[in-house]
């Protein structure tokens, strides 16, 4: 049994629950709040133990053995290293950290304390993907991938009235590529690995975020075209072109299908069938990888995939001009 902590308790902690509780191995122990009677709340509702509002105090291996974060981005890394120095596992919710600076520090933490630091980009442990890995290399050699994700925030129209919520905040590291371009980048790089050169535009909102953006990867023999925004919808499916044909995907955050249109005039078409939630399967991976004991880090989402993703998002924040105030630490 794994004694798991929660960090948050907004709506992506309570899909993390759902899903969580039909690991094997999976306990539910404890949660954090800044605030003692949210705390409460949520342990009342999810039947959870212990209740803390002080990060050092709940970092105590008496208490918990893993933790999964999903706080606002800029208190990622600190939070993760708290607990990894107290030789407790972390899975943290994607972005992993602020910046790429923040991302080593968090993974030479893990490895110091020999735990398990694993970003929580659910999409690369969907069965989809998996069979999209096995399948890729039938479109013949790549060359264009237009990859999208927008989706209007509910948080905007707040923000068009003049409430600046924390999606909309530079404080907390947010906007449109760190919130849903990472969804867009993740993916690829896994896929395709580190590219040559990485171009960025992006849309910037007045309170310092971007409200939507473009970021181009450029590799030896093709380019990866992602589109990311929070202050408008897309109804385009992602599409990876190669010289034998080429797949769409729809949903780049769902990999609910796949559809394989080949030169020939053959199609091939892959609902994989889910038996869990969406975030089941990193859960999972997660909680096999430390049952297992002997190497901690995921194959997948690997500490190289999550470097290279805050290599590419700070050279697109660079270009852009968007700066948190985690930069200047």
């Amino acid at each position: 049994m794994i004694r798991f902590g929660v960090i948050g308790t907004n709506w992506i902690t309570d899909r993390f629950i759902q899903a969580a509780e039909r690991v094997e191995g999976f306990h539910l122990e404890a949660v954090y709040s800044r605030k003692e009677e949210r705390a409460k709340a949520f342990a009342e509702t999810h039947s959870i133990n212990r209740c803390f509002t002080d990060i050092q105090e709940m970092a105590n291996k008496e208490y918990i053995d893993a933790v999964y974060i999903a706080s606002p981005n800029s208190f990622h890394a600190r939070q993760a290293i708290t607990f990894m120095n107290n030789g407790i596992h972390v899975l943290c919710e994607k972005p992993l950290a602020s910046n790429e600076k923040e991302v080593q520090q968090m993974i030479a933490s893990a490895k110091d304390n020999n735990v398990l630091l694993m970003e929580a980009v659910r999409t690369t442990f969907l069965p989809n993907f998996h069979v999209l890995r096995e399948k890729l290399p039938t479109l013949g050699v790549i060359r264009k991938v237009n990859v999208s994700c927008c989706k209007y925030s509910s948080r905007y129209d707040a923000y068009k009235e003049g409430r600046v919520l924390n999606a909309f905040n530079p404080d907390f590291s947010n906007g449109a590529l760190m919130d849903l371009g990472v969804y867009c980048l993740y993916p690829m790089i896994v896929l395709f690995g580190e590219p040559e050169e990485v171009t960025a535009t992006g849309i910037m909102l007045d309170s310092g975020v971007d409200g939507s953006g473009t970021v181009i990867m450029k590799y030896d023999e093709m380019e990866v075209v992602s589109t990311f925004s929070k202050i408008s919808n897309t109804h385009i499916p992602t599409e990876i072109q190669g010289e034998a044909g080429t797949v769409t995907i729809d949903q780049i955050g769902e990999f609910s299908k796949l559809t394989f249109y080949y030169h020939n005039g053959e199609k091939s078409v892959y609902t994989q069938k889910e038996d869990f939630p969406h975030m089941y399967y990193e859960i999972n991976e997660f909680v096999s990888i430390i049952n297992n004991g002997e190497e901690y880090e995921s194959a997948i989402n690997s500490y190289e995939h999550s470097l290279i993703t805050s290599r590419v998002m700070d050279k697109a924040r660079k270009q852009t001009g968007l700066v948190f105030p985690a930069d200047r630490i």
